[in-house]
């Protein structure tokens, strides 16, 4: 009987992106099992094309109260046969799913109270997301290097129809947490310099940040404006011909820095970069309590290192790729 595998990951898109160095591990530590990702739906059929998983489920992570929809989803995950649950989300809410699982239990690698490999190191909860999950997979005996990948993710980015030089603009972020937001004229500021020196703000968001993209075009009209349009291959395309890429503490800055893009991440007091931060190549972070103290001389002093003193440099290496 093929060994079955199941993996826990509901989101957000940051993390999703940060748990692809462990979806890869699990995967070649398991080369022959059928394994299972358990997500959420935004993040189905982007997983779906990374080839660690034979097969998603969506999980529309049923309130403790609705305990028909809640057993349901018990059932199928005990009706399924796996022989090994690794809970990458390792919240509050899988570790009530190890709970409700009857007896006997697959073999559970995550922090949930009575798992076979739990995960209850002192200091799990100081690591950065990614020496975290090494730490927990290593617990199960899984100790294959990795690193978060996203090279499987593509997408044509023709119909964009871009020019050469072009920035990645990210200015928006959770709506609920506006702290983690670099004020939106700031942007516009950027953009403008940007344009001035030859290079096009592409403007990147959902259409919930419809009024920070206005506010950007409104002090700089030189911007190609994608609000709403890009899926998340299109992003790490577009990410991959950039020049490189500003923006907040938001999931975006995760497809964009794990392609290679020079990123410069935003983080306010809201989040703290050793435990969150985007990984990449090129990835630069600056952390300011309160981000609108942050001056946009700063961020462009920053940004002329990779538009004039490099910028040929990375332009061979777009070549490459």
């Amino acid at each position: 009987m093929q060994n079955k595998i199941l993996v826990i990951k509901h989101g957000a898109l940051g993390d999703i992106v940060l748990a692809t160095g462990p979806f890869q591990a699990i995967r070649k530590h398991h080369p022959d099992a059928h394994i299972t990702l358990l997500t959420t739906k935004p993040y189905m059929e982007m997983m779906r094309n990374s080839g660690y998983f034979d097969e998603i489920w969506v999980d529309s992570r049923p309130k403790i109260y609705n305990i028909f929809e809640f057993i349901r989803l018990i059932e199928k995950i005990r009706h399924a046969g796996f022989s090994r649950i690794y809970d990458l989300q390792t919240s509050e809410r899988t570790g009530w799913y190890h709970k409700f699982m009857p007896s006997p239990k697959p073999e559970w690698v995550g922090t949930a109270v009575g798992a076979s490999h739990r995960h209850d190191t002192p200091e799990r909860t100081k690591l950065h997301t990614v020496e975290r999950q090494k730490q927990q997979l290593a617990i199960a005996g899984i100790h294959e290097p990795f690193t978060p990948d996203l090279s499987w993710l593509k997408a044509s980015i023709g119909r964009f129809n871009l020019p050469k030089n072009f920035a990645l603009i990210v200015a928006g972020g959770s709506a609920h947490r506006t702290g983690k937001r670099w004020p939106a004229h700031n942007y516009g500021i950027i953009s403008t310099w940007l344009a001035t020196n030859g290079v096009t703000p592409v403007l990147i968001g959902t259409h919930s940040e419809e009024i920070v993209i206005s506010t950007i075009e409104t002090i700089c009209s030189d911007t190609i404006n994608l609000l709403g349009q890009t899926s998340f291959a299109e992003l790490a395309e577009l990410a991959r011909h950039a020049r490189c890429a500003v923006g907040n503490d938001t999931g975006p800055m995760h497809i964009i820095a794990i392609t290679g893009c020079p990123s410069l991440i935003l983080f306010s007091q809201f989040s703290d970069p050793l435990l969150c931060a985007p990984r990449g190549k090129s990835v630069k972070i600056i952390h300011e309590q309160v981000l609108a103290k942050l001056s946009p001389e700063k961020v462009i002093v920053w940004m002329k290192d990779y538009i004039t003193n490099i910028g040929e440099q990375y332009d061979q290496l777009k070549n490459r790729r």
